[in-house]
């Protein structure tokens, strides 16, 4: 999405809800507030959290809901690798760095301000608390940023509810041992909230704004839940250049790069459990609704687990081999360049041999993954082919369990418990060494590249 389309969009999802909210409208600060999150959103390390996600994220029916969407990523510390000078002039008064985390200022520093006692009352969050990024603290920068940057157009009861939107996109919170989930706790400090500040507020009207932050909350996590689990994929490869920014630089990212992105990804998808993915909340969304996300859910998960798993055993074979020649080696040395990249230099997936398929697939999860595999995702990636010609050529010669079996120690290899030796002792020998007689002829069309600027040889 251009810039400057996504600025007027985001102004005038501004003017609209704010109008629609009997807010008073200022089109000059809200065009600098516009700027504030498109600039933010836009940053050198977005790739998911961008301006087209906090638009999907709104919708277009609720301006609440709107509101706290545009708002609602804007601290992004592990992306954005800190909190970037444009925003945070807003926050600074009330947290400081200590020992490299964020902490909230003591009582004896905080200045006294409405917004911000408002968005830590929703959030639960005290003076002193250090903050984590797992547990709440951009989500809760994000509020402090919403409330400050709305307070001249909404009254503090609104900024509330938006701050409460906020707070539930916090992901991934487990049940309390009492059996309290996060909404449950969100509606207690928003009773306690509309005591302490008087807004007068029925216990209906406390129990709609939570089902509306679950609203926006499963917005925000609505990938997971896809039909297609191709579409899931690709959202899953923009994620990965967010955290793991050498991917940025295509062709040039490192084979123990790619392989520690793959890895970060994998161990994630494996420790998520698909209930924790998606709220429900007193009848939002309705049971079979709330069933059918976390079934579909369920689903891309074990898709992503059994993928990312083989592109991780592939990934290891490649890792080991390129240990003859380095320790930090572009995985385009290996593998030849991208496609995209405008290098005529052939690549890996030329050379291997094709083969028939040795282990049919023995499930439809089995089936789906392979096909992913063979013909790629949905969309390509700057930073990766769509398909995965090694792990492909892997699975045709010792199947899924073969893949299964190897898993183990090619996470070992990354471990250092095992050496590169020791793991590819593991593997089918002839298997190997087509993949390493492909990587020589990848070396080998190199060499005739360059042939043509060779000295003659001398004759005599």
């Amino acid at each position: 999405m251009e810039l400057e389309v996504a600025r007027k969009r985001c102004k005038d999802g501004l003017v609209w809800a704010i109008e629609q909210l009997g807010g008073q409208v200022d089109l000059e600060r809200l065009d600098q507030i516009a700027e504030l999150i498109i600039q933010t959103m836009t940053g050198p390390w977005r790739y998911f959290h961008t301006p087209e996600h906090i638009f999907e994220v709104g919708g277009s029916v609720n301006p609440i809901e709107v509101l706290a969407a545009f708002f609602h990523d804007l601290v992004y510390v592990q992306v954005d690798q800190g909190v970037s000078l444009n925003i945070s002039s807003y926050i600074s008064p009330f947290v400081k760095e200590v020992r490299g985390q964020l902490v909230i200022r003591e009582s004896v520093e905080l200045p006294k301000d409405l917004m911000f006692d408002i968005v830590a009352a929703v959030f639960g969050f005290v003076p002193g608390q250090t903050l984590s990024p797992f547990a709440g603290q951009n989500e809760f920068l994000s509020a402090v940023i919403a409330a400050k940057a709305l307070s001249h157009a909404l009254p503090p009861d609104i900024i509330a509810q938006i701050a409460a939107c906020i707070e539930a996109t916090i992901p991934f919170r487990p049940k309390l041992p009492s059996g309290e989930s996060s909404s449950d706790m969100l509606y207690q400090r928003m009773c306690k909230l509309n005591r302490d500040f008087n807004f007068g507020w029925k216990p209906e009207e406390i129990a709609e704004t939570v089902r509306r932050a679950v609203r926006l909350a499963n917005r925000d996590v609505e990938n997971f839940a896809y039909p297609n689990s191709a579409d899931f994929l690709d959202n899953t490869w923009n994620l990965m250049p967010e955290t793991n920014h050498e991917l940025s630089n295509a062709n040039s990212y490192t084979v123990r790069g790619y392989r520690k992105s793959l890895q970060k990804m994998e161990g994630f998808m494996n420790f998520l459990r698909p209930e924790l993915v998606f709220q429900q909340f007193m009848g939002e969304p309705d049971e079979a609704t709330y069933q059918q996300l976390v079934s579909r859910t369920a689903k891309n998960l074990a898709v992503a687990k059994l993928y990312l798993g083989s592109k991780l055993v592939a990934i290891a074979i490649v890792e080991a081999l390129s240990y003859r020649l380095g320790r930090d080696l572009p995985l385009s040395t290996m593998m030849g360049e991208l496609p995209n990249s405008g290098v005529q230099i052939e690549s890996l997936e030329n050379f291997l041999p094709d083969i028939p398929l040795n282990y049919p697939p023995a499930t439809a999860l089995e089936s789906e993954v392979l096909e992913l595999l063979n013909k790629g995702r949905s969309r390509e990636s700057s930073y990766d082919l769509k398909n995965s010609p090694v792990s492909t050529f892997i699975i045709k010669w010792i199947g899924f369990d073969g893949v299964r079996n190897l898993l183990p120690p090619a996470k070992d290899f990354f471990a250092g418990k095992i050496s590169d030796r020791e793991f590819l002792s593991k593997c089918n020998p002839k298997m190997v060494a087509a993949i390493a007689e492909g990587v020589m002829q990848v070396f080998e069309s190199r060499k005739l590249a360059l042939r043509e600027f060779s000295l003659p040889a001398k004759v005599g």
